[in-house]
């Protein structure tokens, strides 16, 4: 793999030059960018996938949404609906995405709409709902709309700095992109991070000139779903582990530091399942030997499965800043206001 991402360097050159002129088409005016009245976060990174983007913008929507009417705009990866979706009961995880159904489902008092036009979609929001916030679920390459703040995630051990430009690596534009932002949170961290590892980061990302936080992933003490399970009593079961997320490493070194028992079925991110895989994976949770036995899926997932898999259950995450957290949730509250 490694090899022929080396021969496809030429090809990633290319790919730079067309981004590249791109950005400076915006950034010059020859490009429209569309600027709105109300605060429009962006969330959304360098790369493509697995930087944790949905927690962030759960995180966001936590801090936000008892102070200010707060609404979330999402293309709807791979949903079969088109143009503009306002979410509601009926919706399904085909019809709007997984991840603004997780929104919807997770949060009754904010507004989740899908659109793949940006603009359109925050203008019929401001139209239709008068929201005064609006968070951008991955749309930092979404230049037409000029958002008020940039929230750029970079993963601990992915970093943008050390990456580069697809199809060579897996950067969606260049490095310099990064300017845009107002912060940068380092995603993904462990959780007993090193002051020194912490400062050589900080040192790679000096030149953009952002205030960079750091973040972790923190699990659920129990799952939810068809099961209720403390984390702590995973290890006296057997897991039949699904997912279908862009990097499941973290969950599954979580899972392996609990010593639990598991087997993965690995599917690729936002996959939509077949009735074939559907009937394979209750084969697998049958032939499970255990008496006690737990089918297990991640929050995104259970989403698109709950409906097929009766047994299913889920573990949720959350993102946890390492440190500052009141400056980071001053710095956006003060944006808005």
């Amino acid at each position: 793999m490694k090899f022929l991402r080396f021969l496809l360097f030429p090809f990633a050159i290319i790919y730079n030059v067309v981004t590249s002129i791109r950005n400076l088409f915006f950034e010059i005016g020859i490009f429209k960018q569309t600027s709105f009245k109300i605060p429009v976060i962006v969330v959304g990174n360098l790369s493509v996938g697995g930087t944790g983007k949905t927690p962030q913008i759960e995180y966001l929507i936590r801090l936000l949404k008892d102070h200010f009417k707060t609404a979330v705009l999402s293309r709807g990866y791979k949903r079969k609906t088109e143009g503009f979706v306002l979410l509601n009961d009926t919706h399904s995880a085909e019809d709007v995405g997984d991840e603004p159904l997780q929104y919807f489902k997770k949060f009754k008092n904010i507004d989740v709409a899908v659109d793949a036009n940006r603009v359109a979609g925050i203008s019929k929001l401001i139209e239709e709902n008068l929201p005064e916030v609006i968070l951008l679920d991955d749309a930092y390459q979404h230049r037409k709309v000029k958002g008020s703040f940039y929230v750029l995630l970079t993963k601990f051990d992915d970093l943008f700095t050390e990456d580069f430009l697809l199809p060579r690596g897996n950067l969606r534009e260049s490095r310099r992109g990064a300017k845009r932002a107002d912060i940068i949170l380092v995603t993904k961290c462990p959780v007993n991070l090193s002051k020194t590892v912490k400062n050589k980061i900080e040192v790679k990302l000096k030149k953009y000139h952002k205030k960079v936080f750091f973040t972790a992933i923190s699990y659920d003490d129990k799952t939810s779903g068809k099961a209720t399970v403390l984390i702590d009593d995973l290890k006296n079961y057997e897991v039949l582990l699904i997912t279908g997320i862009a990097n499941p490493n973290p969950l599954l070194s979580f899972l392996h530091d609990k010593e639990v028992v598991f087997k993965h079925l690995k599917f690729a991110d936002h996959h939509h399942f077949t009735d074939k895989e559907i009937e394979t994976i209750k084969e697998e949770y049958v032939n499970l030997k255990s008496s006690k036995k737990l089918m297990l899926t991640t929050e995104k997932d259970f989403v698109r499965l709950e409906s097929r898999l009766e047994n299913i259950s889920f573990l949720g995450i959350q993102t946890s800043f390492l440190e500052e957290q009141e400056a980071f949730n001053a710095i956006i509250k003060k944006h808005i206001k």
